[in-house]
């Protein structure tokens, strides 16, 4: 991909966005198998792939930025002085600023699992919508003396999660629950399980939505809300109703979460 800013072609990485979500997804479980038992892989995978796409969003933003005044590196400046010119603004500037941001995460050679860590709390710390989110792993982390998960597998994850891009016009919004569903799918089927027993399935949450015919103004409480999809599919569903009839005014559902 070439973004083409005042008399400069940035270059933007290959992207391999030929390959499919899914496909992509248990490359990067695969790079690490071994590391924890398989249900606990996404506790490392889904915070890199939710950094990845921060990342990209961030460059591409940057790069939007870029376009107007001239240079990556005055887009850098401009957003560090304003972090409302973004929709989450990342403390990282890659050396030479023609290069993505993911970089710095790609980069690491020495402490990797420290490394990460260190920029995950740092982007939390930006940006209080994400603490608890990014923030919650530790990459460092050890059980009985040995690391969780160590720096040559968590290399092999991020070179796998390097290889698609999840910039905004690169994948679906939905990218981090796409992710999340599959990954509890895939790794209960794996274990002779039935992925319904840990989630409930997209297909089956989009008809629950569709029967409740949710409407403006209505609580709808989920006793057992996990990942909130049920919750986001009620959302969606009373925006479809409202792009089916635009003269009736759309109100936010409000919603309770009860944690099991």
């Amino acid at each position: 991909m070439r973004i083409e800013t005042k008399g400069r072609t940035l270059m933007a990485n290959n992207n391999g966005n030929g390959k499919s979500l899914e496909s992509w997804i248990w490359d990067a479980a695969c790079s690490i198998r071994g590391a924890k038992d398989a249900p606990k892989y996404k506790d490392f995978i889904l915070p890199l792939i939710f950094t990845k796409r921060l990342c990209d969003v961030f460059d591409d933003e940057v790069n939007r930025i870029a376009g107007e005044v001239g240079s990556r590196w005055k887009a850098f400046q401009l957003v560090k002085a304003d972090h409302k010119l973004v929709r989450f603004f990342l403390p990282l500037l890659p050396e030479d600023p023609d290069e993505s941001v993911w970089s710095i995460i790609r980069k690491l050679a020495d402490k990797i699992g420290e490394g990460v860590t260190t920029h995950m709390r740092a982007i939390a710390k930006e940006n209080p919508l994400l603490q608890g989110i990014i923030d919650r792993v530790d990459f460092n982390a050890t059980t009985h003396g040995q690391r969780d998960i160590d720096d040559d597998r968590l290399s092999n994850l991020i070179e796998a999660i390097s290889t698609k891009r999840l910039g905004l016009k690169d994948v679906e919004a939905d990218i981090i629950g796409k992710s999340y569903e599959y990954l509890i799918r895939k790794f209960a089927e794996g274990g002779g399980q039935s992925a319904g027993e840990f989630y409930t399935p997209p297909e089956v949450g989009t008809i629950m939505s569709r029967v409740l015919a949710p409407e403006p103004g209505m609580e709808i409480y989920d006793p057992c809300c996990g990942s909130g999809g049920l919750l986001v599919k009620c959302e969606i569903a009373m925006e479809g109703k409202r792009q089916l009839n635009p003269s009736d005014h759309l109100t936010q559902i409000q919603i309770s979460c009860a944690e099991v």
